[in-house]
């Protein structure tokens, strides 16, 4: 028995690639969850929430119950952040985006991707510079020391059904942040936590998140956690090359479904059966 999901942030309308996501892991699976992945409290909006589960609906999508809602949770993601700090492995990091990129462009380096990978301006700040920082109450974020992380697993690999067995490589994304005062949770620490939780097997998402398995696959192996196998999906792109995304004001389900569109068309144009 194959138990996947689909885990979107309310933080807008779902537009035709998360349908795309959604039919893919509800193809890929026996069972299939859905998880609400909330923990943005300053994006995340209930009508946000509704209409997830609405835009399923029309789509011919059911799911297990009860749906799993990150914020529900947050007591458990703050358990799994103390026994990382309790091995030392986080450090209390105070430098905003703008210092990262000042430091990047200093160091001759250039950002790939989406976002900067962090140089670790913070990871080596004395004792008592961190300690007068935190009572004058400076905001900072929790990093993960990726390197100190590494070397008390030793070597790990991972499993994509599609690409093979892959060496983890989570310097790829530096020392990512876990959590901070606005996030008590970060993604990746989250959503390796709800997999294991939740009994997920087979972790499907999109190709942008490829990178990101590396470092997911550190933080099962420092937690004790379940592994699962991952399948990455294509992106959905727009007319002009540009992924689709609720930033970039891609057409929402919600849009397509009050002009009249047919979703048993969407879902068989997205290469899948319609389920009423």
């Amino acid at each position: 028995m194959t138990v996947t999901r689909f885990a979107p942030s309310p933080t807008g309308r779902l537009h035709r690639g998360h349908a795309f996501s959604a039919l893919f892991a509800r193809a890929a699976g026996t069972r299939f969850l859905l998880r609400i992945e909330d923990t943005d409290r300053t994006r995340c909006r209930p009508a946000f929430e509704a209409g997830i589960y609405e835009d399923l609906a029309w789509l011919g999508l059911d799911w297990e119950r009860p749906v799993r809602r990150q914020s529900d949770h947050m007591a458990e993601y703050a358990a799994s952040l103390a026994k990382l700090d309790a091995r030392g492995l986080l450090y209390k990091c105070f430098c905003t985006r703008a210092d990262i990129a000042r430091e990047i462009e200093a160091a001759g380096g250039a950002p790939h991707g989406d976002a900067a990978i962090y140089p670790g301006t913070c990871r080596h700040r004395a004792a008592d510079d961190v300690a007068e920082r935190v009572a004058s109450g400076a905001a900072y974020a929790l990093r993960l020391d990726v390197a100190k992380a590494a070397a008390c697993t030793g070597p790990l690999e991972w499993r994509d059904r599609d690409a093979g067995v892959q060496k983890a490589r989570p310097e790829l994304l530096g020392d990512a942040v876990l959590a901070r005062k606005e996030f008590p949770a970060s993604y990746h620490l989250a959503v390796v936590h709800d997999d294991h939780v939740q009994g997920i097997d087979l972790v499907t998402r999109g190709t942008d998140l490829f990178v990101a398995t590396h470092l997911h696959r550190l933080l099962q192996a420092l937690l004790g956690l379940d592994v699962p196998d991952w399948r990455h999906h294509r992106l959905l792109l727009d007319t002009d090359g540009r992924r689709l995304a609720k930033r970039a004001g891609s057409a929402s389900l919600a849009d397509l479904r009050a002009s009249g569109v047919d979703p048993k068309k969407i879902v068989m144009e997205l290469g899948f059966e319609y389920n009423i």
